[in-house]
């Protein structure tokens, strides 16, 4: 009668932990190597690309490392793997989910739009100001990233003729609109940084001092 496979395999995996926890470096990349297609399949299940897959996986990996030690030998480790690698994919889409819709809080597509004839003078005025920072901030952006935010919310095409036009997956244009999104977002940011710090350097050079003590006025 042939033993029982899974105590075995309980016991091997038990000993791989044990060397982890001893600083086997091997040891843990015996564990990785095991799990590792299993852990990416499900990160992928997430994020719906390979590249951002391989690095959720990698930062699933670490964090498994370093809870392994409260690993409850009496459970199945693969089980409880996996239970940790699923809970941190739904922590990491809900964290990219959130950003992105503050993002698109700030970067309302409104802005991109040419100016309405119907609004003051002073609004035309800053409405041209922030097209002009948007145009500034589009241009740091990578060409990719640049070309579907402005087709969708210059041209203000459909994902699905986007799609048509550079041959790509209705997903990854609107994976490249979001990306575009945020990073014109930080440009935008950026260059407002940019512009408020050399506006209070023209203050300051035009403000006169006040005489210091003793000088006459």
């Amino acid at each position: 009668m042939c033993p029982d496979p899974q105590p075995q395999a309980s016991a091997a995996t038990d000993q791989l932990i044990e060397e982890c926890l001893n600083g086997d470096q091997a040891a843990w990349e015996t564990i990785v190597r095991r799990h590792w297609r299993k852990v990416f399949n499900l990160a992928y299940k997430f994020v719906g690309k390979h590249d951002e897959a391989e690095d959720l996986t990698q930062d699933i990996f670490l964090k498994i490392f370093k809870a392994l030690g409260t690993f409850d030998r009496r459970a199945n480790f693969q089980t409880w793997l996996i239970s940790i690698s699923r809970n941190l994919c739904i922590d990491h889409y809900r964290s990219v989910r959130k950003e992105r819709e503050t993002i698109a809080r700030e970067v309302d597509a409104a802005t991109l739009s040419p100016v309405s004839a119907e609004i003051s003078p002073l609004a035309a005025l800053e409405r041209r100001d922030l097209r002009e920072l948007v145009r500034q901030a589009l241009e740091h952006l990578p060409s990719t990233l640049r070309t579907a935010v402005v087709l969708r919310d210059l041209q203000e095409l459909s994902y699905q003729e986007i799609a048509d036009q550079l041959g790509l997956p209705e997903g990854t244009v609107k994976s490249r609109i979001n990306r575009g999104r945020i990073e014109l977002a930080r440009q935008i940011k950026r260059l407002q940084a940019g512009q408020a710090s050399r506006s209070g350097a023209a203050i300051e050079r035009r403000t006169p001092r006040s005489p210091r003590s003793g000088e006459s006025e």
